[in-house]
């Protein structure tokens, strides 16, 4: 199939060599810039828009055509809202594809009620809900960060490996936080550990002490938070902090982030223990170097993930010869895996060509990209700590 696609791609591309007058490519950007995440999705945004650029002057994509993003905001908790955003997109901006969404509740909308009906193809940087691994997008929906299935798996390990039997589990009350919340029990029971309280918390609330007050009640010394940094998981950790409820605290990737050290201070240091998708692969580091001269944090929350995203739906538009929908969708697997030359940050412009001459590419970029399943990627995680003011990675899953 893959060597189909790019014979397809090699034919479209001679049969019309000349397409820049056809104008700018519209990309969706959908991401949370306001709501719970707001923090973190300016570094998404500017790394995709950074792969948009890469490819765009490189004047090689589809004969001399350029991207141009279109920004829309999510919420990451309105599905409403999420919803009616990515309509403008697809039927006012007429974009050929999506980059995100972020949080899983408003991604599952956005994939149930617009870009299935509309045939627009997603490739999502963060949204980790294992149920978005069986959603029916009818081959539209992509992601590049790995499924809380895994999330919750390598976090009961590190907990296994670090003598805690016991711990209190909060999540956020949507579908990111209840799967990871329940992919992290059955991983952590089934090692002989004690989960003595697992409960949802609300966002937006002006105080926590009494969802504190339950935790604490279990008994456990650990509190676990499946939440965001920016609302309710923010919120609880201050709330136990303030009673002295627990004495240490693990964190899901949606904790990660420098705002909660910065509003939380010294009383973090070394109490903190996370994970959050990362890879240590040849493409991270020079991704990095990449994000600094452009003028944004390369390290931050799911920065990798959304240069990839961007990357690949760059590289599909070249594979499928075209910025037809549909044609895209299918290219995306094929230009992410192997067979073909492995492709990294900064080689756009290499993984454009090789696409137009017909040969074959495999992206690994910034995450060390492989599609498994239903259009995900297995991605890998980075162990972390807050010590001193700062994020520091421990390791690597």
């Amino acid at each position: 199939m893959k060597k189909l696609l790019l014979a397809t791609a090699a034919a479209t591309l001679a049969a019309f060599p000349a397409t820049a007058q056809d104008g700018p490519v519209p990309v969706g950007i959908i991401l949370g810039f306001t709501g719970p995440i707001e923090s973190i999705t300016p570094n998404m945004a500017a790394s995709a828009e950074l792969a948009f650029e890469e490819a765009s002057d490189s004047g090689l994509l589809l004969g001399g055509r350029t991207i141009e993003p279109v920004r829309g905001d999510s919420t990451c908790i309105d599905a409403a809202a999420a919803t009616a955003t990515a309509e403008r997109l697809i039927t006012s901006d007429n974009v050929v594809a999506i980059m995100g969404a972020d949080c899983s509740g408003v991604t599952t909308a956005i994939v149930n009620n617009v870009a299935v009906p509309n045939g627009v193809p997603m490739i999502s940087p963060s949204a980790t809900s294992p149920a978005l691994s069986t959603i029916d997008d009818q081959g539209l929906f992509f992601r590049t960060a790995p499924s809380d299935a895994r999330q919750g798996e390598v976090i009961a390990n590190v907990l296994d490996e670090r003598g805690i039997d016991e711990v209190a589990v909060t999540y956020t009350n949507n579908d990111y936080g209840k799967g990871l919340a329940d992919s992290f029990t059955s991983a952590f029971e089934a090692l002989g550990h004690a989960v003595l309280i697992s409960a949802a918390h609300e966002d937006g609330r002006a105080d926590y002490s009494a969802e504190v007050g339950a935790l604490s009640a279990s008994g456990a010394d650990t509190l676990v938070v499946f939440g965001y940094l920016d609302q309710g998981g923010r919120g609880i950790v201050q709330a136990a902090l303030d009673t002295g409820a627990f004495d240490q605290f693990v964190f899901g990737d949606g904790m990660h982030g420098q705002s909660i050290v910065d509003a939380i201070g010294s009383e973090l240091y070394g109490k903190v223990v996370g994970a959050v998708p990362g890879s240590d692969n040849p493409g991270s580091e020079t991704f990095q170097k990449m994000a600094d001269e452009a003028g944004f944090q390369g390290s931050a929350t799911y920065t990798g993930e959304s240069y990839d995203a961007g990357a690949l739906l760059a590289l599909a538009m070249q594979a499928a010869g075209s910025t037809d929908r549909a044609a895209i969708a299918e290219a995306v697997t094929a230009v992410a895996n192997e067979p073909g030359e492995v492709i990294l940050p900064g080689e756009l412009a290499k993984g454009l060509q090789i696409l137009a001459d017909g040969g074959e590419i495999d992206y690994e970029g910034a995450t060390g990209v492989e599609m498994i399943g239903p259009g995900e990627a297995a991605g890998s995680y980075r162990i972390f700590e807050i010590e001193d003011g700062e994020i520091v990675t421990v390791g690597f899953r």
